[in-house]
């Protein structure tokens, strides 16, 4: 095997502690490598003809919070008041109102609707039924299998959440994050253990189809003690899925700033090996109350109802469109990304225009890999799949890569089947880039 692969392999290994930097890896080509040029482009994108084959889901960012958490790295504020906040629904509104009427979305129905942030449950029911109200008009979600809701649990009232059921959310997404108030408290958290337990507790009577809890593996002052304790907690609850970060930390963070400040490099949040064990941890004891895993960071009770169409969907090829600031969207094989400021994003679209900043057309080889790398984070990947999809025989075209895992027990086969061990699903985003094309390696993946 060439020493550059297997560097790219090796290299988590020598860095055992949190560092900054990113860790995850969301999207393909690494998002450093999409360029304004490409941008100006996407008007044109959108002549297209329809492609009503395709999948086509919808993101809305609500980039508004109660607190900045220490460890957040999203486009996020804490500062804007309901004037602000209306302004902004409205251009989101307008946003999707220009994909609604372009050639490309013609005839069209989402499959898969997204609220993320920031905090989505942070707007009042007024603004959350005017917004989706506005969004239905432009693009009705009666075909929609799955729309999907984050939220903090601080910002949960019982009126709140039946609107939400009356909206049409289907899966709740509930940022727990720990259950122990300190923690939370010198993380950044808004919200305390009380609010966790009667948002859960209120939501579940009420009905939603599925609820997710969110825990992360990590945080400033995490322990053994307190993460079992967290785990026990989450089995007590039951939700229909958890999932699980492993706690990395960006530049744009408030611990990075405090590392810098300080002349740090190592982060004062656990090491990989120990966030890994935790995770480890944390599947065992589901998987012993009948969770199964279905991803480096998911766990579901029931794998027959409990899905997550927004990842599968994604992570299939299906267009995207990413409504708010910094969003990002991936259509007709580009990707692109929203302009990164509050009011650029609003000026944008008060001149009518599209508030794109940045994109990336892919190549079949690059869509390919793509989606390749992000369903290896599922824990297995289909060769028949890529071969009828791309034309490509990825046992063959990834050899060394597949050689190289089976070689240190991360991999093996079942029939058509290329499937990682728990040991590599728990550190797959480390994997990942010895897939990349030679020009994508090494740089810094946002």
């Amino acid at each position: 095997m060439s020493s550059d692969i297997l560097n790219i392999l090796d290299h988590e290994q020598d860095r055992d502690n949190t560092e900054a930097g990113n860790y995850f890896v969301a999207n393909y080509p690494p998002f450093a490598y999409w360029t304004p040029e490409a941008g100006a482009g996407v008007p044109a994108l959108l002549e297209r003809a329809s492609t009503p084959e395709v999948p086509l889901g919808v993101y809305f960012h609500v980039p508004f919070c109660r607190k900045r958490c220490h460890f957040c790295y999203f486009r996020v504020y804490t500062d804007k008041n309901a004037d602000e906040i209306k302004r902004y629904l409205d251009a989101g509104l307008a946003e999707l109102a220009l994909y609604a009427k372009a050639p490309l979305f013609a005839g069209r129905k989402p499959k898969f609707v997204y609220f993320g942030g920031g905090t989505p449950s942070y707007l009042s029911v007024s603004q959350l039924q005017a917004l989706t109200r506005g969004m239905k008009e432009l693009m009705p979600w009666d075909e929609a299998e799955e729309v999907t809701f984050e939220c903090e649990p601080g910002t949960l009232t019982e009126q709140k959440l039946a609107a939400l059921r009356e909206i049409g959310v289907t899966r709740l997404s509930l940022g727990v994050e720990n259950f122990d108030s300190h923690i939370l408290e010198i993380n950044g958290r808004a919200h305390r253990t009380v609010e966790i337990h009667r948002a859960y507790d209120y939501a579940r009577s009420i009905g939603f189809p599925q609820i997710n809890i969110d825990l992360i593996a990590g945080m400033v002052e995490e322990t053994d003690e307190n993460w079992r304790e967290n785990v026990r907690k989450t089995v007590e609850m039951q939700p229909d899925s958890v999932t699980i970060y492993q706690m990395e930390v960006p530049y744009n963070t408030g611990i990075y700033r405090e590392m810098k400040a300080a002349g740090k490099l190592v982060a004062p949040v656990a090491n990989w090996q120990t966030k890994r064990a935790w995770v480890d941890y944390a599947f065992s004891e589901l998987e012993k109350c009948g969770y199964s895993v279905t991803s480096g960071y998911t766990a579901v009770r029931d794998a027959s109802r409990s899905k997550f169409v927004y990842r599968d969907q994604l992570w299939a090829g299906a267009d995207l469109v990413g409504l708010g600031v910094a969003s990002f969207s991936h259509v007709a094989g580009t990707h692109f990304q929203n302009l990164p400021e509050f009011s650029q994003y609003l000026e944008a679209l008060q001149r009518g225009e599209l508030p794109v900043s940045r994109a990336h057309g892919t190549t079949a080889e690059e869509r390919m890999i793509r989606e390749m790398i992000l369903q290896l984070k599922l824990g297995r990947v289909s060769r028949d799949y890529f071969e009828r999809k791309f034309g490509v025989r990825i046992a063959e075209r990834f050899s060394q890569q597949w050689a190289d895992l089976a070689a240190r027990g991360l991999l093996h086969e079942e029939g058509d089947l290329l499937v990682l061990s728990r040991a590599a699903l728990l550190k797959v985003d480390t994997l990942l880039h010895a897939f990349f094309l030679p020009q994508h390696r090494g740089g810094r993946y946002t």
